[in-house]
């Protein structure tokens, strides 16, 4: 298993821990059952949802590999300064900070330079 679906799998994970824990917290301060099975319902939906959405479409996401040699293909062409804005725009230090999730984002505003 890749490292990328491996990620992704945690962070599905980490969704579901979430809303669990947000559930929980909901329910004892309502204390009421009525309360409970609404919210169950609710994360429910959401979870049917989240699995919609976690699930990537059939396009393959970008690896760091392919936006690493983007932007040092950017880099080559003098445009080092901008691939660093980009980079820290993204609210990183360094490219690999960056979640890949935002990998497709990231190239895209790439193309753009």
């Amino acid at each position: 298993m890749s490292k990328t679906k491996l990620a992704l799998n945690v962070l599905t994970d980490l969704r579901n821990l979430a809303g669990s824990i947000e559930t929980l917290v909901f329910a004892l301060e309502s204390n009421q059952s009525d309360s409970v099975a609404h919210v169950e319902k609710k994360e429910a939906k959401e979870n049917k949802e989240s699995k919609k959405s976690a699930k990537p479409p059939k396009a393959k996401l970008p690896t760091l590999e392919d936006v690493r040699a983007k932007l040092a293909a950017l880099s080559q062409d003098g445009k080092q300064v901008q691939v660093k804005e980009l980079i820290t725009g993204f609210g990183a230090k360094k490219l690999s900070d960056i979640p890949a999730e935002k990998y497709p984002e990231l190239l895209e505003e790439a193309g753009k330079l």
